[in-house]
């Protein structure tokens, strides 16, 4: 994920996460098949400036959101394939040129591109044509803040470029089948590709919608929504938990609930008619039995266990976030599961290490 463009020799550094590492050359995985073509963008120049951003607005939350749910339900929902075989190889060339989406064959490498696309106050280096990105500003979607980008060895790395969804998941949910030139073109497609902060670019690693969601929660919908739509462009599929954590999120922005399935239509039999019954001779009535009653023993009585105690949610006094002692706590306060990201997460909680605690 994160990469790093310096500056005179062009090196490419990288962070060392399993989301992003160095490539040079593009290797198709070893006995990976070829779907179908994923629908590619003609290449275009990328907006910048007010374009950009005007571009880059949405209709309105609750619009994104309800149009995202709707995408989402046409992706296939399986199990994580494994990892044998991933590279950062496997996605051809780091920030390559050579692509058929938006800003391909422009003459400058796609880390540039998007710097340009989403900082502003952007200065270039001279004789570069502006491909260079010097200084610019950013305005975090992850984290929300402003940060200022000055290009330099020890300076570039606290804007990094993300793969919204991050290369690795892309190979373990159906990258893999997709043709060389596919995952490259999926590599440097402007619409899976972010200029953000640095640290919470390293932070969020590999993780997809399950593990890991930005903290700035006004971006949230937004993001869910870009991993849709790339995932849908490549016909990549979804977990059961991403899918599930994405639902939550559009939801929590405007997005209806999923339609729930209409009850069965049942048809009442045919109604018959009987023949008339004939009236009989009157019926004697009789004196009343009255029964012999017996004096039953007294049930025993009931006993009612007493409440198990539980221990409530605790306010930590330091800045109001919720702590909890342990997983029933959790439970109790209704909270379970918790997500990484989420008020209460605590690494504790989360055994496993999955970014989920108390599942």
């Amino acid at each position: 994920m994160p990469w790093i463009a310096w500056p005179a020799a062009a090196v490419i550094v990288t962070a060392g996460l399993a989301g992003c590492t160095a490539a040079t050359n593009a290797t198709p995985a070893p006995g990976s098949t070829t779907s179908a073509p994923a629908p590619m963008a003609e290449s275009t120049p990328l907006a910048t400036g007010s374009a950009a951003q005007s571009a880059a607005t949405p209709a309105g939350p609750t619009d994104v959101s309800a149009a995202a749910l709707a995408k989402l339900g046409t992706l296939p929902v399986k199990g994580r394939a494994p990892k044998t075989g991933y590279s950062r190889d496997q996605f051809g060339q780091a920030w390559a040129d050579d692509v058929t989406v938006a800003g391909g064959h422009n003459g400058c490498d796609t880390r540039n591109d998007i710097l340009r696309r989403d900082l502003t106050n952007v200065t270039s280096k001279p004789g570069t044509r502006d491909c260079i990105v010097l200084t610019g500003t950013l305005h975090d979607p992850y984290t929300g803040k402003t940060m200022a980008f000055t290009r330099g060895q020890n300076t570039s790395s606290a804007v990094q470029i993300d793969h919204v969804v991050a290369l690795s998941n892309a190979w373990q949910t159906g990258a893999q089948q997709l043709s060389a030139a596919q995952r490259q073109n999926l590599a440097n497609d402007p619409r899976n590709l972010l200029a953000v902060d640095g640290p919470t670019n390293t932070q969020k690693s590999d993780g997809d919608a399950a593990t890991w969601l930005p903290p700035n929660k006004s971006f949230r919908c937004q993001y869910v929504a870009k991993q849709v739509d790339v995932k849908s462009l490549y016909g990549l599929w979804v977990t059961q938990g991403e899918h599930d954590a994405i639902v939550r999120v559009l939801q929590s922005c405007g997005a209806p609930a999923p339609a729930a399935a209409a009850p069965p239509i049942t048809t009442a039999p045919p109604v018959t008619t009987q023949a008339p019954v004939a009236t009989q001779a009157p019926v004697v009535t009789q004196a009343p039995v009255v029964p012999q009653t017996f004096d039953a023993p007294p049930p025993p009585p009931v006993t009612t266990a007493p409440p198990v105690p539980v221990e409530p949610a605790v306010v930590a006094p330091s800045g109001g976030d919720v702590y909890y002692k342990n997983c029933t706590a959790v439970r109790a306060a209704g909270a379970a599961p918790l997500y990484r990201g989420d008020p209460g997460y605590s690494s504790k909680l989360d055994r496993d290490g999955d970014g989920v605690a108390c599942e």
